[in-house]
């Protein structure tokens, strides 16, 4: 899931800077980053180009619903769950940037296009998705208030370990390992999670039109993504066709989230964590992934976690130009800024994993012996 479809020549990003601009004494250090990027035109919007997007994913789709048709109860249909899942992570992405305002300014606009992708085409809840994620934008990283690293089927610090016996345990133990196979799981633990919010008392729909509005979708997903798959294949392909196309979007969006803070510095972890400014506790607790246009188009542009922490409203397609002086500004600061090849940065966030499940492994290995 404004004022400008694209950024005008004149506005163009030029090259940083040797020297980034510092924080006056007793000011912000963000505050003369935040400056540079608004002179350079990076925190308008860009409609247009999120237009041209949306409109060729949703074409995809319906191609792939067309292969489908064409096909018919085949199991050669199945290869159509591999670019239905690709697609299906592009929705994602646009509900996420929608939730953000990288879109557009206008709330009603966001809302609605973050319900069509996310409620609509996904079965996932808009509302329990940006509750969630805009406490993980707060306060990245922090075991006591981010939502992402509080220790659930995965756990983030060695201490999460404490108590975990049996089938936790044992996830605990082999966590590097399962990873990417626990996020083939991930597709339908997203639309579960999203009905248990909904259902809930408490939940973050704050009144009943809201939810009247996100059950409706959901239920219009479900019953629309059911209808589809048994009308064009017999029902054991369409239970084969729908666990693989949620099983590789899980993997898929897995690996954009995956890297992106496993490792990285812990607020909670430091004596003045909490009173980190915006600037530390985004850059510090942030991997970048390196790479071309293909790797901005396979994860989303969440390749760019340090601009995107920074600016959360920022469109897309201009967090790749705010880099150099977002990498300037921090090297001025001294301020480490970290980025990373693609499958290093699965190699360091999985070697986090690794680790932090070592207690429980030694644990078993002293009680064998």
């Amino acid at each position: 899931m404004s004022q400008a479809t694209f950024l005008p020549p004149a506005l163009a990003p030029a090259e940083a800077p040797a020297e980034a601009p510092v924080r006056a004494r007793g000011g912000s250090e963000f505050t003369p980053l935040l400056r540079t990027v608004r002179e350079q035109g990076l925190l308008e919007h860009r409609p247009g180009w999120y237009a041209r997007g949306i409109v060729v994913n949703l074409l995809g789709i319906a191609a792939v619903v067309a292969g489908l048709a064409l096909i018919g109860p085949s199991w050669w249909a199945l290869l159509l769950a591999v670019p239905l899942a690709l697609l299906s992570a592009r929705a994602a992405f646009v509900g996420h940037d929608a939730g953000h305002a990288q879109i557009t300014t206008d709330r009603k606009a966001s809302r609605i296009i973050q319900l069509v992708h996310a409620n609509l085409l996904l079965g996932m809840s808009r509302e329990w998705w940006n509750d969630k994620h805009n406490r993980h934008h707060a306060n990245p990283n922090h075991l006591d208030k981010d939502p992402d690293v509080a220790a659930d089927i995965l756990v983030f610090a060695e201490h999460q370990t404490t108590g975990r016996t049996g089938l936790r345990g044992f996830l605990t133990r082999h966590q590097a390992w399962l990873f990417f196979p626990l996020t083939t799981l991930e597709g339908i633990a997203l639309k579960v999670y999203g009905v248990q919010s909904l259902l809930a008392e408490d939940g973050p729909c704050r009144t009943r039109r809201e939810r009247l509005v996100e059950g409706a979708l959901l239920l219009t997903h479900f019953a629309g993504y059911a209808a589809l798959l048994l009308t064009l294949l017999d029902p054991l392909q369409a239970l084969v066709f729908a666990l693989l196309h949620q099983m590789l979007l899980g993997v898929h969006l897995g690996m954009a989230f995956a890297p992106n803070h496993k490792g990285m510095e812990r607020p909670d972890e430091h004596a003045d964590g909490d009173s980190w400014g915006h600037l530390r506790r985004q850059v510090l607790t942030s991997r970048n992934i390196r790479g071309g246009a293909l790797t901005d188009w396979f994860l989303g542009g969440l390749n760019y976690q340090v601009e995107h922490h920074l600016f959360p409203s920022m469109p897309r397609p201009n967090l790749r130009l705010a880099q150099p002086a977002v990498r300037a500004h921090c090297a001025a600061l001294g301020v480490p800024y970290t980025e990373t090849g693609f499958v290093e940065s699965y190699r360091q966030a999985l070697g986090h994993l690794h680790e932090v499940g070592e207690p429980l492994r030694a644990e078993r290995t002293e009680g064998a012996e």
